[in-house]
């Protein structure tokens, strides 16, 4: 039997169901954003690796606001979330070249939403062939770089390179 090692699952496998603060409100407060993975920000929002992505890349766009009603978030914060998927696409596009991208936002456990309560989008970036056998077989995905590596690739581009 072959094994695929992934050691940075081990702490979300044994706080899953753990209770937690919100860490898209308790990260970018902390003012350690290379740390947090936090890639870039507005005056409203800011965009964030995903801890637990589905493809290198994947990220979150997420207001300050803690609210899970899109509709209460003010016209200025919606405008900022959108400005910062639209950069995320560019940036994920110059350091990825991907050949497509699903965006998204779940709202309501029904919808998927794994965190409920702070309203986010996700932009995942896709490749023609990126699910393969062990998506489907083994209900497991392949991440080739870590995600410092993967913070230290966006950087650059999320701030006009």
């Amino acid at each position: 039997m072959d094994r695929i090692w992934a050691p940075w699952r081990l702490e979300y496998v044994e706080n899953a169901d753990a209770p937690h603060g919100c860490f898209l409100c308790e990260f970018p407060s902390e003012g350690r954003d290379a740390d947090r993975y936090i890639l870039s920000r507005t005056a409203h929002a800011f965009v964030i690796l995903n801890a637990f992505p589905y493809s290198n890349g994947h990220v979150m766009v997420a207001p300050f606001a803690h609210t899970s009603d899109l509709e209460a978030l003010p016209d200025e914060a919606v405008l900022d979330v959108w400005r910062l998927v639209k950069r995320a696409v560019r940036a994920l596009g110059k350091a990825y070249s991907p050949d497509g991208f699903n965006i998204g936002v779940n709202m309501g456990r029904v919808a998927g939403a794994g965190l409920q309560d702070h309203v986010h989008v996700h932009v995942v970036p896709r490749w023609n062939g990126d699910t393969n056998f062990m998506a489907v077989l083994a209900d497991t995905r392949v991440l080739p770089a870590s995600l410092r590596a993967t913070y230290e690739r966006l950087e650059e581009y999320m701030h006009g390179g």
